[in-house]
This record gives C-alpha cells, structure tokens and sequence, in this order.
C-alpha cells in the first residue's frame, strides 16, 4: 500500500522515506493519476482546514477514492465535540495524571507531531493519544479541575499553524514516523474494513453472549475487518469505522435507535438500520403490515380506550395484551378474567394510545427463524420457560430470570411452510437481520412477531451451523462494505 503525504508545499517535507510519496494539495486533487490508485494511504499535512479549502478537499476527496485519510473530514469537526472529549479522558487518565503531574499551572496545551512533543517527557502520553485517534498534527489543551487534569479540547494542526520552532521537530517526528522508528498504531496490519460492534458486556439480556461476541470477531478478521467493541459513549467516533453491528437489545427510545440512525446518516452499512428498528419494535405496525400481505398472525384486535369491550367477544379468555414496544417477554400479559383484562388493559393504555390483543396460542414451543440478507441462516425452537407460558419467565421481585432450552435444527428438518412464512414476514421488513418467531398448531402456522437485532447465542442458535453463522454474518458485513466502497477484494 503506497501512503501519500499531501502538503501545500512538497519542498517544505523533504521526507526521503520508501514507500512515501510527498504530493502538492492541488496535484492530489487535479493529477488523475491519484484518483485511480486504489491501495493508498493519504496523510493530509496542508497548510489549512478551513470549509473548503485545499486541505478540507484533500480529505474529502481522499474519502470518496477510499484512501482512509488522516485526519477524515468527520474527525476535523468531531474533534472539537465535547461527546469526543469524555471518552478520550477515561482512556488516558491513569497517563494523564502521571504525565502531568509536574505542571505548576492550572492549564496545559500538547501539541503532538505524529504521537511526539518537542519534549520526550511527553512522549508516552503522546504515542497514546495517537494510537487512539491517528491523527498526525494534533493539539490537545488540559485544564486541571478539583486537583485532576481533563482533556478540555482537541484541534487538527495545519501545517500554517506550527510555530516556526517547531517545524524542524515536526519534519523529524514525520521522517521518523514513515521510517519506522516511531512505532506506527495498527502497523502490523492495515484491514480492509472496520467494524464498529455496539455491545454492553454488563447487559444480562444482550443479543449475544461474550462467546459469540469473541467469535464475530474471529469471523470478522477472517474477512479482513478490523473490530472493536464500543459502547453509549463512542457515538461521536461512529465515522472511524465503516460499519456498525448492534449487538445490544434495540428501542426506539434508546441508544441503540441513535447509533444505527447516526451509523445511517454517516453512511456506514448497519445492523441493524434504523428502518427496521422502527418496524420491529413496534407491534402495532406488525399487526397491520402482515395480515395486510396474507401472512397469518393470531387472532388480533387494536386496542384503544373506546373498544376495550370489544376484547373478549372476539378474542375470548384467556387472551394476551402486549404493549406494542414489549421485548424479551416484558411488557405482555396474559389475562383471564374480564376484571384483569380491564385493570391490565388500561395501566397499558396509559403508556400508548394503542396496545395489541391476540387469542391465546399455547404451544409447547416457538418457531425462530433467523434471516439474514434476505436468506434463512438458522432455525431453533425455542421452548417455554418450566411451569410458564412464555419463552423467559421474569420474577421482578428478585431481578431473576429464566429461559426455556434452546434446540437449534437443520434446515432441511423444518417444515417448508414455516421458512416460506418467516422469509415472506422479514423481506417486508428489509434486508437486514431478522429473527422471525413463529408457532405452529396442527397444519396451521402464524407469526407471532419480527425482531431485529435477533439472538445469537455461543451454544444456542449456532448448534447446527457452528462457527460458519458467524463467518456468514461477517461476509454479509464484507460485501456491503465492499459495494458500499466500491472496493471489491
């Protein structure tokens, strides 16, 4: 991979470095001979950033050829948000103290040539900062508050802005940086892609376990992508990546629904994408869209406040009310009797101007269908929680709770009428990751609801396919990225 170093003016970076051209702003831009490499690297060193200058179209343009650019537009704006700022601290804070430590003031500013300061004492402090954030001229300002030090803000150095006693140092940190003798971050291998996964390790009731976590990420970089997990405070660095994977449980009204509509907008390939968390979690829509494409649901009424005795004429007793984000088994009852129904049906109705009744089905197990891509990845059953009449069986009282087994089945042994269904309900939906759930009574079947961001479990829904979901999953992420870079491997 050639790396070329952009600058206002190549005589003013005598690098002398193989592999590392020095290129005016205004060839990068013009020659057409760098807009048709494909393997490059694009330091961009010019001598301004400003709104549409040379420099700001230096990286705009190094993102449209792919060229990864350091510092990308999204970072010259982000650097300076204070969402960047409170993450960056907790990672450095042990260093930051110590480093700091001897400084009198009450205000510092550290302005790092590629990781260096003009003083080695800040050398190690430095090299971290630009392991984390790649970006080669770079000042970083602390103020001291209640006797700690705190990263205040973050600014991109033009190359007009270093002060004339340092621009020699700032020659050699870059010299010394190409040449290898200033350790490079992610030198040992530059990926393909990179992939962002939104995981809370703390979450009980994330959509996959730590195992599966682990195993994604073998997948991934079988692929060629670069992972790293992240979590509700990296949602202004979405833009360092070139996809997003939630892998925690996903609302409308939750951090999950601001990754995906940010990883959306900055044109990352997400799953799962804003669209279809909307329709998922909201049965309501589910109850209008399916039965309105001849896809069977149990028998469903909309409830509102003037038709709640219209319930039990035409759904009987027992009968399920669902609130119409309910996930996980929460927020639906059962009811059995006209005096639970009106008493669950209006604390309900208090939350949404419309909930969902359904008959009762009992079964002894639900149909899950993952689709992925508009294809079926795997199939479990997924039985009834011992002695309950749902798949996880809640006790709030002790924060407690517990799951049916979970029996993943081959393909070819599940009935054709239950795939055919769940692959007719998801594809309404789109073409992202779907676990479609489905109860099958004698020859009749019908789906009970859609989800995105559907279980993956280490040991449950991979038990027939193994490590080959996961590597399914990851080659999805690889195609799209790929399209979406118009870069194929």
């Amino acid at each position: 991979m050639s790396i070329l170093v952009v600058v206002g003016n190549p005589n003013d970076w005598p690098l002398d470095v193989p592999d590392v051209t020095v290129v005016s702003a205004n060839d990068y831009l013009t020659d057409p001979v760098y807009g048709k490499q494909r393997a490059s690297r694009v330091f961009n060193l010019c001598n301004s950033y400003r709104y549409q200058s040379l420099g700001y179209y230096v990286s705009l343009l190094a993102e449209a050829r792919c060229h990864k650019p350091r510092p990308g537009i999204s970072a010259i704006e982000e650097l300076q948000s204070p969402n960047l700022v409170q993450p960056l601290a907790l990672d450095l804070n042990g260093l930051l103290q110590k480093s700091l430590a001897q400084i009198k003031s009450d205000a510092f500013t550290l302005s790092l040539y590629f990781g260096r300061n003009v003083a080695a004492c800040y050398d190690a402090l430095g090299k971290q900062i630009f392991d984390l954030l790649q970006v080669p001229l770079l000042q970083v300002q602390f103020e001291r508050r209640n006797g700690a030090w705190h990263v205040k803000n973050l600014k991109p150095i033009a190359t007009g802005e270093i002060p004339s006693s340092h621009r020699k140092f700032a020659l050699e940190a870059a010299r010394g940086y190409f040449s290898g003798q200033w350790p490079r971050p992610r030198r040992r291998r530059i990926p393909r892609f990179t992939l962002a996964i939104l995981f809370d390790s703390d979450n009980s009731h994330s959509a996959s376990n730590q195992k599966a976590i682990q195993k994604f990420e073998k997948a991934a970089h079988a692929q060629g992508i670069d992972t790293e997990i992240i979590g509700q405070a990296d949602l202004e660095r979405l833009a360092l990546f070139d996809g997003l994977f939630i892998r925690d449980n996903t609302f409308v009204n939750h951090y999950t629904y601001r990754f995906s509509r940010r990883a959306a907008a900055d044109r990352l390939v997400v799953i799962d994408d804003p669209c279809s968390i909307l329709r998922c979690n909201n049965k309501v829509y589910l109850a209008e869209l399916l039965p309105r494409h001849n896809i069977a649901i149990p028998k469903t009424l909309l409830v509102h406040r003037g038709n709640v005795e219209q319930i039990i004429p035409m759904l009987g007793l027992p009968c399920v009310l669902k609130q119409p984000d309910s996930c996980m088994s929460l927020g639906v009852v059962k009811v059995e009797s006209a005096e639970e129904l009106s008493a669950q049906a209006m604390r309900l109705l208090e939350k949404s101007d419309l909930i969902v009744a359904q008959e009762y089905v009992p079964t002894e197990f639900d149909w899950r269908v993952g689709i992925l891509d508009r294809r079926p990845l795997f199939v479990c059953k997924y039985f009834m929680a011992p002695g309950h009449w749902q798949i996880i069986k809640h006790d709030h009282a002790q924060n407690h709770y517990v799951e049916g087994p979970t029996i993943a089945q081959a393909l070819e042994d599940v009935p054709e009428d239950i795939v055919r269904t769940a692959l007719r309900a998801a594809n309404l939906i789109g073409d992202g990751f779907y676990g479609v759930d489905l109860k099958q009574i004698g020859r009749r079947c019908c789906v009970i609801e859609v989800n995105d961001c559907p279980n993956v479990d280490a040991g449950n829904e991979d038990g027939i396919l193994k490590d080959a979901l996961y590597r399914n999953v990851m080659d999805v992420f690889a195609t799209r990225m790929a399209q979406r870079k118009g870069r194929w491997p």
